[in-house]
């Protein structure tokens, strides 16, 4: 499918992208220059307000695509043979190439072209492709954002009351990870009808982190509406 991909952005996962695509064919990585002439492939992995301007400067040609998971195809004009490929994935700097393994990849494309060239460099990432109409790009990424942005906002308001308690954090991780492995199976008063333990946290929290009862109050709302289903 590919001889050669150009990857533009050393970020995170720009870096992640061109250490698994090094390994599989001829990659390199360019910056601002843009130094992509003679690649099939020109990846942007690009912060999403920079896309429009960097795709806009490639001449056409070669395929071109975007890693972001909110930024709509239209963002890759003038180019018509284009996609996007967002791996589902967080990351970080200095953690290589397996980053990628096991995570799963929501590919847009306009035609059947780009989508066969989409699962291609899923393959070749060692992603597992899905297909994500571009219209539904703002429900993906909300539910992508919720999963792990909200996650770390979870953890960081468990581990301020564990604190509060005398407690470390760190016991806390065990309990998030069994939770996950366990298939994300509800547990705990909501499910027992426990409500007077409920509003035992309730008071527990308006004394010892006030700044959390906001965050504790939605939660609670929301978990008890699953729980009731």
């Amino acid at each position: 499918m590919f001889e050669s991909i150009c990857i533009v952005g050393a970020g995170c996962v720009g870096q992640a992208a061109a250490a698994r695509l090094g390994e599989r064919i001829p990659t390199r990585t360019t910056g601002r220059e843009l130094e992509c002439a003679g690649a099939d492939l020109v990846l942007l992995c690009v912060p999403d307000r920079a896309i429009p301007g960097v795709a806009s400067a490639i001449p056409t040609g070669p395929w071109v695509a975007h890693t972001s998971g909110a930024v709509n195809l239209r963002a890759l004009e003038p180019h018509l043979r284009r996609f996007a490929l967002h791996p589902l994935q967080t990351f970080q700097r200095g953690l290589g190439p397996g980053q990628f393994d096991g995570a799963y990849a929501a590919v847009t494309a306009e035609d059947s072209g780009g989508l066969a060239t989409g699962f291609a460099l899923a393959q070749l990432l060692g992603l597992r492709a899905f297909e994500l109409a571009d219209e539904n790009r703002p429900a993906y990424h909300a539910a992508a954002t919720i999963a792990a942005s909200f996650l770390v906002t979870l953890q960081r308001a468990a581990a301020d009351l564990m604190e509060a308690a005398g407690g470390s954090p760190q016991v806390l991780e065990p309990l998030m990870l069994r939770t996950i492995e366990n298939g994300f199976r509800p547990t705990g008063p909501f499910v027992r009808g426990d409500y007077e333990t409920v509003e035992a946290h309730r008071r527990e929290i308006s004394r010892r982190r006030p700044h959390l009862s906001p965050l504790y109050d939605a939660l609670a709302d929301a978990t008890e509406g699953l729980a009731t289903r």
